[in-house]
């Protein structure tokens, strides 16, 4: 696997492409997944030990920080012990987002593969547009329907049928949700509270597997992506998390001393900041809206439209003209072919995944519309685009 080729579209500004190989979030996976089929642990491009050498790690633990982006850990992690273990740096899937990025880590699968496209996805069997995560549609109301969860997520996790065995350290209130239970199959999910808590589940869950022979710990840690949406991605609020994001990492670091664990740190995707001024509202473009079929889905930094036969040149006018220096439109099937979603067979309900055309956004500029009865969420911290900032990943490592 390899990054794709440049598109024959224009991108927007200083855009970084998505590593589907050794440099990208699916090349960490990648290696995960021979770990667990029983090869000796090593990180994408290091010539792997032989096997039963006494440096193959026993037992590899992933802790996986959500929004924690690698020009945060850079400009804000002076003196911390993040920065002390970082090896570099990955590139996110596209969209850089948490659903399509935490899917492919817990699958192994390309978002082109799974089909899950965005935090917001177009699926008519459930109604139109749908977030799969919390299983809610756009417009409010739970999502349902007959094997709801095999439909919209067919494929097998990269748990299932592995030599080794996995366990999921998840945050008790996800712990128990349809998406978790569909994504952990084949590991045995353990539920905490708090930082202290998943430490604690992280050092337990390692130990056991240690004395068992080996296996794998998979950890998700969600609250620094929240405070970014809610705060902005540099402000003193998220600042202060990452110093007990830190402080909890060093405590890890100690439980597991000398026990040959290899604790890897990333994330699903990192950050940049929106304010109102750079957010474009589609309903005060009438003209816009009476060009497509129906409401946006997939992101505000990368959001799929719709557009109404006949009418896709128009629409690719109105976005030079009235969106320039703001937006990129894309035909979808041109963003499929470029590669940007990644390798892989094609998920069969892909094309209505990314609609018939991508809006890609410039630098700081997001677009949203409305639908009736769907709750204001309002965000200063934003991901989901082609920026630096949001793309690149830390990859942090430790030896214990």
């Amino acid at each position: 696997m390899s990054p794709p080729r440049h598109p024959v579209f224009r991108l927007p500004r200083d855009a970084v492409l998505p590593d589907y190989g050794d440099g990208g979030l699916l090349g960490l996976v990648g290696a995960i997944r021979r770990f667990l089929d029983g090869a000796p642990w090593s990180l994408p491009g290091e010539i792997a030990p032989a096997a039963g050498a006494g440096s193959a790690a026993p037992v590899v633990v992933f802790l996986l920080v959500d929004g924690l982006g690698d020009a945060f850990l850079q400009d804000f992690g002076a003196g911390s012990t993040l920065l002390a273990h970082r090896a570099g740096a990955l590139t996110s899937v596209f969209p850089s987002t948490t659903a399509s990025a935490v899917t492919t880590v817990l699958t192994g699968l390309s978002p082109a593969s799974h089909g899950l496209t965005g935090w917001f996805i177009h699926d008519r069997r459930f109604g139109g547009v749908i977030a799969p995560l919390p299983m809610q549609k756009r417009s409010g109301g739970e999502v349902r329907g007959v094997l709801r969860l095999p439909r919209l997520f067919p494929y097998r996790t990269l748990f299932q049928g592995r030599r080794r065995p996995s366990v999921f350290v998840s945050p008790q209130h996800l712990a128990g949700s349809p998406y978790t239970r569909r994504h952990a199959r084949g590991a045995q999910v353990v539920a905490y509270r708090g930082l202290a808590g998943m430490v604690e589940a992280v050092a337990a869950s390692a130990t056991a597997l240690r004395e068992a022979g080996g296996g794998y710990v998979h950890a998700y840690y969600p609250v620094f992506d929240s405070l970014s949406h809610l705060h902005g991605s540099t402000s003193p609020q998220v600042q202060a998390e990452f110093a007990r994001i830190d402080e909890a990492f060093a405590r890890l670091l100690a439980r597991l001393a000398g026990s040959g664990a290899e604790v890897v740190v990333s994330a699903d995707h990192g950050f940049t900041d929106s304010p109102d001024e750079r957010l474009i509202h589609l309903d005060h473009h009438p003209q816009a809206v009476a060009m497509l079929v129906g409401p946006l889905f997939g992101e505000r930094r990368a959001a799929f439209c719709e557009v109404r036969q006949g009418a896709e040149g128009e629409f690719e006018a109105w976005v030079r003209e009235a969106l320039a220096g703001k937006a990129v439109a894309v035909p979808s099937r041109e963003l499929i072919a470029s590669g940007l979603l990644g390798p892989g067979p094609r998920h069969r309900r892909l094309g209505e995944r990314v609609g018939s055309h991508t809006l890609l956004m410039e630098p700081g500029w997001t677009v949203r519309d409305r639908v009736p009865g769907e709750r204001n969420h309002p965000m200063l911290g934003v991901h989901g685009g082609l920026s630096a900032s949001e793309m690149r990943v830390p990859l942090v490592r430790a030896l214990c």
